[in-house]
């Protein structure tokens, strides 16, 4: 999976950091770190994680399985919530 975060758009909420520690983490108060290569295993946190930034600051190419944009998977996630 490749992960691209927006950091213009990122407000530093830091939810994606709270649901996927192993990919997301804050540097400091406002700056965000993450592994743009995420592992399979964190398919289901990341999913998560895209489906909780309220900016939509995140993308995740082959998040549903497909190598496509994971939107569907984020929007089951939205809606699971």
């Amino acid at each position: 999976m490749r992960l691209v975060v927006d950091l213009n758009k990122c407000q530093g909420y830091a939810q994606c950091a709270f649901l996927a520690p192993d990919v997301f983490a804050m540097h400091g108060e406002e700056s965000l770190v993450y592994n743009p290569h995420a592992p399979e295993e964190q398919r289901e946190r990341l999913a998560r994680a895209v489906a909780a930034c309220p900016v939509q600051a995140i993308t995740a190419d082959g998040l549903d399985g497909t190598g496509g944009r994971g939107a569907d998977s984020a929007q089951e996630a939205r809606d699971a919530r």
